[in-house]
């Protein structure tokens, strides 16, 4: 990801993704993955009570300072 630091606060970004598994939420990881079960130990943005296994990752960067998400959407979308 370009940019190192967030645009809202000037605080420093955390690298990784935005990830979901098919029903299970949105989750913050450090590594992508095609398919997973409903992740243990990765942080849970948002969550939801299904469960799955397909996932989507987003490439982004995040500020823990003021807890902005910079997402980036994939080439062609």
């Amino acid at each position: 990801m370009a940019a190192t630091t967030c645009g809202v606060c000037g605080g420093p970004l955390e690298e990784g993704f935005v990830t979901t598994t098919n029903g299970s939420g949105l989750f913050w990881s450090h590594d992508a993955a095609a398919a997973r079960l409903r992740p243990s130990g990765l942080e849970v943005l948002q969550g939801t009570r299904f469960g799955g296994t397909y996932s989507a990752n987003l490439a982004g960067g995040r500020c823990a300072k003021c807890r902005t998400i910079l997402v980036r959407l994939p080439t062609g979308k």
